[in-house]
């Protein structure tokens, strides 16, 4: 996750990403963050398992053609 958040913004640093982690904490409270990973990480693999089935439907179209 911490990949991500440098490949998408690439001008922050270790300190600046200390301080936005501190904010979600106290903003969310720390009984709340395992429920918001958990919904992000559902909502994560239901978007892997839809790519994955579009794949499919585009490999087994392009399969039927030939």
């Amino acid at each position: 996750m911490i990949y991500l958040t440098l490949v998408f913004l690439p001008s922050l640093g270790a300190g600046e990403i200390t301080l936005i982690l501190l904010i979600i904490l106290i903003f969310f409270g720390a009984k709340k963050i395992p429920e918001l990973a958990k919904g992000f990480g559902r909502g994560i693999r239901e978007f892997k398992d839809a790519t994955k089935e579009v794949k499919k439907e585009i490999e087994d179209g392009v399969d039927d053609t030939k």
